[in-house]
């Protein structure tokens, strides 16, 4: 494995893991004053279910990159079809808001797809 290979290897599951952080920064606004210990433990479950289901995707793409692609891209189609549908506003604007949260996850889809095929045409 060359240079490019390697660093087409690693480059992905950096970056899964960077944002699953980041989606799981989110979940942070349950923290209120005034809550209890178990409105608190709830609150941070639901909000993290996103953060869980990707952590489940990199586990299993970590050596299995076709899955990262599609888990991924899939994850970034799922995001912002839920934005468009469930919007007051123009789906245009809808569109670019989610895209701050979906184009990340499309830019790894991309990133596993590279590494999937650059294995496979290596062999």
């Amino acid at each position: 494995m060359d240079k490019t290979e390697k660093f087409l290897h690693r480059l992905p599951r950096i970056l899964s893991i960077l944002f699953i952080l980041f989606l799981s920064l989110f979940s942070l606004d349950v923290l209120e004053p005034g809550k209890s210990f178990r409105e608190i433990a709830i609150g941070l479950f639901m909000h993290n279910i996103p953060s869980l289901i990707m952590i489940v995707v990199l586990l299993i793409s970590w050596r299995n990159d076709v899955v990262g692609a599609i888990g991924f891209i899939g994850a970034g189609l799922f995001y912002m079809a839920f934005v468009v549908m469930n919007t007051q506003q123009p789906w245009y604007i809808a569109l670019t808001w989610g895209l701050s949260i979906a184009a990340p996850a499309f830019l790894i889809g991309f990133l596993y797809l590279m590494s999937w095929r650059t294995k496979t045409k290596a062999t």
